[in-house]
């Protein structure tokens, strides 16, 4: 009772102890916003890849046919939940006179499932075609439109026009010659086709750069003397809770028989495929961002420490101005534990009530990082996110509360050894000298 009576009444009389929480209260935020941004462009990072390659991605050595009868087998195994082929090449993109534009070609053999109603400018889950033997696409919103300099938003009424207009790509297909089985050559194909619709994802180099048809369209193309199709790749998504290691060893075996029983591979060639999910893809990656990430960290935190050292100059300055105060409760019999403790605990609760402050101005900040930036951009004309330079669209706003409360409870601990030498000085306090001329 006796310290929560001397806390309240240093709280009463030094209204600078305030200045100790609102420091506590800040430098709590600024890390735990600075986490959360970072780790949240980190994991956009790599959800990124699942949505442009699906959870796990099959890659063999070389082109392989027959790949509808791999994915009717992987679709068996109880942890998938879809699979689709997919078969790639660069070309350019003829949007009319003048207008051409390096893209990649994405052939994909469940165009029309592909993409969400959300990421489809027209909201259809299956644009409409006038006449189904079109060849119908889909393509990236950053190919046929580039968004505000000012406000990085693009014009969506004069994309939704784009929709339905034929366009061409160009691309190359190596062709074996027939009057020598060993010489090949390169020679210049075309593809017409439909816009049938157009994808926004928010990953601006998936809306940047690609163009996506059905898989058969690019086999006829690039492979046009095959007897059947071919795919580079197959990706395929995982259902929801299913143990990423477990998944991976099914699907390899699935591979394998596959391999082994329609295609006659070597057991050489079957083992050089790489089956590995869309993260472990991208971990090299991420690795680096997160190191970047403890980097800032630990520059912020230093910047932060100068917390520790205005609670320790605060909590000097009371342990000093009351003397008589420390002498009087000595006098009456307290330990010197017991002294120590007021402003031990008095530490402690400035930590508990700055980093408490800092979590709810950290997550308020962090929920609201997207409106705070789009009010700087109008008051000050400055555009401090852009998704050509960030990858992304939107800037990732999720709590990571794990990370908070680390924070946060360093931020306890800081407060405490800020208040841990004024504490032994108050012990260290003779009441007989303090006392002698009162």
């Amino acid at each position: 009772m006796l310290k929560l009576f001397l806390w309240l009444r240093y709280l009463r009389k030094k209204k600078i102890v305030f200045l100790s929480i609102a420091a506590v209260a800040l430098s709590a935020a600024l890390l735990i916003v600075v986490a959360n941004l970072f780790g949240g462009f980190i994991d956009v990072f790599e959800q990124s890849a699942v949505k442009a390659m699906g959870d796990v991605v099959l890659e063999p050595p070389i082109k392989f046919p027959k790949y509808e009868e791999l994915i009717r087998r992987l679709e068996q195994v109880k942890m998938v939940e879809s699979a689709s082929a997919t078969l790639s090449a660069d070309g350019l993109l003829h949007l009319g006179k003048g207008d051409v534009r390096g893209v990649e070609i994405c052939g994909v053999s469940n165009l029309d499932t592909r993409f969400s109603k959300l990421e489809r400018i027209s909201g259809n889950e299956r644009p409409p075609s006038e006449n189904e033997q079109q060849v119908r696409g889909f393509v990236g919103i950053g190919v046929v439109a580039e968004p505000n300099e000012q406000t990085d938003e693009y014009d969506f009424d004069a994309v939704k026009r784009v929709i339905g207009q034929e366009s061409v790509l160009t691309t190359g297909a190596v062709i074996k010659s027939q009057e020598d089985s060993g010489a090949t050559t390169v020679r210049r194909r075309t593809i017409r086709f439909t816009i049938a619709d157009v994808v926004f994802t928010g990953v601006y180099y998936l809306d940047k750069s690609f163009v996506y048809l059905p898989i058969e369209e690019v086999q006829r193309v690039l492979y046009p003397g095959l007897n059947g199709g071919v795919a580079g790749q197959v990706q395929i998504k995982l259902k929801a809770g299913a143990e990423t290691d477990a998944a991976l060893a099914e699907i390899r075996d699935v591979w394998k028989g596959f391999a082994a029983e329609q295609l006659g591979w070597e057991p050489y060639l079957i083992s050089r495929t790489a089956i590995v999910t869309a993260k472990q893809m991208q971990s090299r990656y991420v690795a680096e961002f997160r190191k970047q990430m403890r980097v800032l960290l630990f520059i912020f935190g230093i910047v932060s420490l100068s917390a520790v050292l205005l609670i320790f100059c605060i909590f000097y300055m009371i342990v000093e101005t009351r003397q008589r105060d420390i002498a009087i409760i000595k006098s009456c019999g307290a330990t010197n534990g017991s002294v120590a403790s007021i402003f031990v605990g008095f530490g402690v609760c400035v930590g508990v009530v700055g980093s408490g402050v800092g979590m709810i101005l950290g997550d308020i900040i962090t929920r609201n990082i997207n409106t705070i930036e789009e009010w700087i951009r109008i008051i000050f004309g400055l555009k401090l996110w852009k998704s050509s330079v960030y990858m992304f669209s939107r800037i990732p706003n999720e709590i990571d509360w794990n990370s908070a409360l680390f924070i946060a409870l360093s931020a306890i601990i800081a407060a405490t050894v800020g208040a841990l030498i004024p504490a032994i000085i108050a012990v260290r306090t003779r009441p007989v000298n303090v006392l002698r001329y009162e």
